[in-house]
Parts: C-alpha cells; structure tokens; sequence
C-alpha cells in the first residue's frame, strides 16, 4: 500500500523545484536534523527561503557566491520562532544530505527525510523550535514507523569529515527525551 502522507497540515508550504522521484517511496527510514543560517548566524532572513526554491540572488551578500548553481532542499525549514516551513512532500526525495552514508547504505536522500532548523553548530536553538521539531517529528513518526529513535541522526553522523550539523547547540539529550516522553503519552491515551 502506498503512502500518501506528503504533506504537514500545519506547515506553511512551498514547492521547491529541487526534488524527485525517490527509488522506492516505502523504503523512507531516517530522519536527518541539519542547520541553516543565511547569511552565516544571521537569523529571519528571506535567503533560506530563496535558496529551498532555486530564487536565491547570489549578489545579495558576498557569501553567496559559492551558491551559484547550486540545488539543494530540504522536506522542512524550522524557523527561530517556529513557524515551519514544509518545501518538498515527505514522498518525493530532497535533496539535503548530498554524500552520505548511514547504515550500510549510501545516498542517505533515496530513504530519508531532511530537517532544517534555522542556526548555527555554536548558538542554542529556541524552545519554540524543539517545540515544532518534537511536532514534525511526531506526525513523521507516525506515518514512518520504518524510522525509529536509533534512526534520527545529524547531518555529522551521515556525512563526517564533512559536515558538522546541527552541531553543539543541539541538545540531543532534550530532543530524544522529549520525542519518548510526547510517544508514550500519545500510546497511552
């Protein structure tokens, strides 16, 4: 049977360009957790946005040269606020982890899902972003049985050497316990 949970009521959405088609739609079984700031540790800007939907100027600031071309996306944006922003369906491959590895697989994008949370490795998240992660990760979850509590993991697991996110400000110890704790309440009830 196939999966037709694409898309987060509460997100806002908006269709990036940057996705396809993934291998096999039933295999999806990880959940990566990234960040983004653009420019670097500058929050509430519109870049992020822009980047997701291939609109980004990359005049805009000097660090964007090395943005030039480049097509990349996630299935989610969490903002300093919370507020998330969903840019490709959980059915359709982002493309977020580029090359990457986790559990004897490679290209980590053919069987995950991708979240990015607005910062930095180096300066804390909101409680209104954990607030939102534990809530994406929640209906996740319950549509992807497939990705259990051993298999979210940060972009530094899947790509080490090469990518640190979401870094020392991501108290990972909150988040699993958190994502348990609102589980179980929801099994019990």
């Amino acid at each position: 049977m196939q999966n037709q949970y694409q898309w987060l009521p509460f997100a806002v959405q908006r269709q990036s360009p940057h996705c396809d088609e993934r291998p096999n739609e039933q295999d999806v079984s990880l959940l990566v957790i990234h960040n983004i700031s653009l420019p670097a540790g500058e929050f509430g800007t519109p870049y992020v946005d822009d980047l997701f939907l291939g609109a980004i100027n990359c005049e805009a600031h000097p660090s964007f040269q090395s943005l030039k071309g480049v097509r990349v996306s996630a299935h989610c944006f969490i903002r300093r606020d919370g507020q998330v922003v969903q840019y490709v369906p959980f059915t359709k491959r982002a493309w977020h982890a580029g090359v990457s590895y986790f559990s004897g697989r490679e290209r980590c994008n053919d069987f995950s899902i991708g979240i990015e949370m607005e910062g930095t490795d180096n300066i804390p998240y909101t409680d209104a972003q954990y607030d939102a992660l534990i809530q994406v990760s929640q209906a996740i979850l319950t549509h992807y049985p497939n990705i259990t509590s051993e298999r979210i993991v940060g972009h530094c697991d899947i790509a080490p050497g090469r990518k640190t996110d979401p870094g020392d400000a991501f108290d990972w110890q909150r988040y699993l316990d958190t994502l348990s704790q609102e589980s179980t309440t929801e099994k019990e009830q």
